[in-house]
């Protein structure tokens, strides 16, 4: 993302998570056609933890995305930079260790997890790759990355079709389910500013990561990517 696109986000991030947070969740699978449940499946498959594993989650919300990993007995950490959204997530899921974290300068000690998971998080941080860094210094050797990303539809009449339907019907859809559908138009914009599949795997590989490489999901609407940190 350009330095230009990027001084279009808003000045709080974190205050706007904050106000979608009560209908965050619900926002989503309207928006997304019910897509959001399949993605984050593919996300809990792509990071194959197993019971003795840390996971940290990103970028985690409520805690919809990290759900999963305790309900298998996989130790999971969600963390978020958006205080509401903690809040929300602590009243739903009270088991689950929820931390507040920036993504660009993690509470974490090195060589803490065994997989970092992002899911819809990246585009939203000032720095991706310093983000990248951290992930990676928080990761322990030989572990795991999977970040999971709208990206750019493949095809180029989807494309056409995908484009008109986030600057035009998501926001009017958002104003009927989210407690702040202003916000979504900010969404909208910064998916459409992403840049596509093989740019954001050379950005992972720039930040450390190796074997860097990404998975389509729903026609390239969103990727799938996958690193690992050297043993």
């Amino acid at each position: 993302m350009t330095r230009a696109q990027l001084d279009k986000k808003p000045v709080d991030v974190a205050s706007m998570f904050d106000d979608v947070a009560e209908r965050y969740d619900l926002t989503n699978d309207v928006l997304s056609l019910g897509q959001d449940r399949l993605w984050r499946r593919a996300v809990v498959r792509a990071v194959a933890a197993v019971p003795g594993e840390r996971v940290l989650d990103i970028a985690a919300g409520t805690g919809t995305s990290s759900e999963p990993f305790a309900d298998a007995g996989i130790d999971v950490v969600p963390a978020d930079f958006s205080l509401g959204m903690l809040r929300v997530g602590r009243r739903r899921r009270p088991d689950l260790a929820f931390a507040a974290a920036d993504a660009m300068a993690l509470p974490f000690a090195d060589d803490s997890f065994h997989v970092v998971t992002m899911s819809f998080g990246l585009r939203n941080v000032a720095d991706p790759p310093a983000a990248l860094r951290e992930f990676l210094r928080v990761t322990k050797p030989g572990g795991r990355l999977v970040v999971c990303e709208f990206s750019q539809p493949v095809g180029r009449v989807f494309r056409t079709v995908y484009t008109n339907y986030l600057m035009r019907a998501l926001p009017s859809i958002a104003r009927r389910t989210s407690s702040n559908p202003e916000s979504y138009v900010y969404l909208a914009e910064s998916i459409r500013a992403w840049p596509p599949q093989g740019q954001l795997a050379q950005t992972i590989e720039r930040a450390g990561w190796t074997r860097a490489g990404w998975h389509n999901l729903t026609g390239g609407i969103v990727a799938l990517h996958t690193a690992t940190k050297r043993s």
